[in-house]
């Protein structure tokens, strides 16, 4: 059982490397930018919101016997396609709109430094606009609300791989959540790998590198997004 469940575990890690998961941590990562931390942290709320709606439409299912048709779990597949479409959507707005830039500027307390920032509510002239600014730390709600989303759509092949692996209801409902726990893993450090190439070319002023890796993030993100939509259109 133990090997069973450690199997899960390295599943839900790999889990993470999906297309439709690395399009939308590179979307979320063009936002502004909170370092290494930051995009850790909002890798791992991604993969709690993943395990949770896993781990309860799984848990329902096996516990209580019901049945997740092939017509349900293509529409929440499809629901990952719209949203990835509107991930990348948003990414390319938020590039316009934040004005990003690179100077050496620093904030109240602190050395100064360099990396990409915007001015996206300036109401004055760009020279007359106070640099000094703070790094966002607030809850990602947005990484857990994809996160749930995600995990809506792929407890049908979860519960495929539970129930085909064992016929026990509370080892399925063990695997379930060991599966959950190594997609929070898997994302995190996902997360800071997909955030590493951008805060490294805005760390060193380097414009068109992190204009050029945000727009083909935004890119990949519409082109899976529609590519999951045509897909799953067909088993509606």
């Amino acid at each position: 059982m133990g090997s069973f469940l450690l199997l899960g575990f390295l599943i839900g890690v790999l889990h993470a490397l999906e297309a439709d998961h690395l399009a939308a941590v590179g979307a979320m990562a063009v936002d502004r930018q909170a370092g290494a931390r930051g995009a850790i942290l909002r890798g791992a709320v991604w993969g709690i919101g993943h395990a949770c709606t896993l781990f309860a439409i799984c848990t329902v299912v096996i516990l209580f016997g019901l049945t997740l048709t092939d017509t349900m779990a293509a529409a929440l597949e499809f629901a990952v396609g719209v949203m990835l479409v509107l991930l990348g959507l948003d990414a390319l707005r938020r590039m316009r709109a934040q004005r990003v830039h690179f100077h050496a500027h620093t904030h109240d307390v602190g050395h100064p430094h360099i990396h990409a920032h915007g001015h996206q509510r300036a109401t004055v002239p760009h020279a007359r606009d106070p640099h000094a600014h703070r790094h966002p730390d607030a809850f990602p709600l947005r990484a857990l609300v994809v996160g749930l989303v995600h995990g809506a759509a792929g407890s049908a092949g979860l519960l495929a791989l539970a129930v085909a692996a064992t016929r026990e209801p509370l080892i399925a409902v063990a695997y379930v959540a060991v599966f959950g726990i190594g997609s929070i893993t898997g994302m995190a450090a996902l997360s800071a790998l997909a955030a590493w190439p951008l805060s490294m070319a805005a760390g060193r002023g380097t414009y068109w590198l992190h204009r050029g890796l945000s727009l083909g993030a935004a890119i990949l993100a519409i082109g899976i997004g529609i590519d999951v939509m045509i897909v799953t259109s067909q088993r509606l």
